[in-house]
């Protein structure tokens, strides 16, 4: 799978790497699959945020979702995704065909500037259709290609077979485990990291592998 706004992007060299724009928006484009739009949440995601968001299948599986989760909780989260106050890019995840709202996404920058973290969740209606791997995939696409980065870490718990499915399709490789606060649960748990570099992306590209 491809990022259709981005599919006849040729894939460049480090020379040839674009340098971060400061232009708002530009760096955060709205992005294209197969079956997805990627976009900015808005204030019409609100009650379909809510409604996903508040069940603690997903909130103890991600390490910064409240529980419960309530309609201020979702309207809060537009507002700051909105002023550019979470992280360079956020974005809201639906279905092309309906714009139904199925879950989030982002890319969280690195106090190192060469790494950013990927994150995501889906509604657990859309559990098992591959949504996760379509969206993570081409947000992965448009990071490399757009930005002077050198690599991308993912982490998740340790219990979570159906994340550590999405991250190892993409390419991520093992790097280790250790402890991450879960706001949901008010406690540490173990998790996994892994790192996809741009090398290993650029290999897989080519190959044409998983996409």
């Amino acid at each position: 799978m491809q990022t259709e706004l981005l599919r006849d992007d040729p894939i460049r060299s480090p020379e040839e790497r674009p340098r971060p724009s400061t232009r708002p928006g530009r760096d955060c484009p709205v992005l294209l699959s197969s079956r997805l739009v990627l976009r900015a949440p808005h204030e019409d995601d609100i009650d379909a945020l809510a409604h996903l968001a508040n069940n603690p299948n997903i909130a103890t599986m991600v390490s910064r979702m409240p529980h419960p989760y309530t309609v201020a909780d979702a309207a809060d989260f537009v507002r700051r995704s909105q002023a550019g106050t979470m992280g360079k890019c956020v974005y809201a995840i639906t279905k092309a065909d309906n714009g139904a709202f199925v879950g989030c996404c982002g890319i969280e920058p690195h106090s190192d500037s060469q790494t950013v973290e990927l994150g995501y969740w889906l509604g657990e209606p859309y559990w098992n259709r591959g949504y996760g791997t379509e969206a993570a995939q081409t947000l992965i696409d448009m990071a490399f290609r757009t930005r002077d980065i050198d690599r991308i870490d993912a982490r998740c718990r340790v219990m979570n077979i159906a994340s550590r499915r999405v991250i190892q399709k993409c390419g991520f490789q093992f790097q280790g485990s250790g402890l991450a606060q879960s706001l949901a649960l008010g406690t540490m748990v173990p998790v996994e990291w892994y790192r996809l570099d741009r090398k290993i992306w650029m290999s897989l590209k080519s190959w044409g592998t998983g996409r």
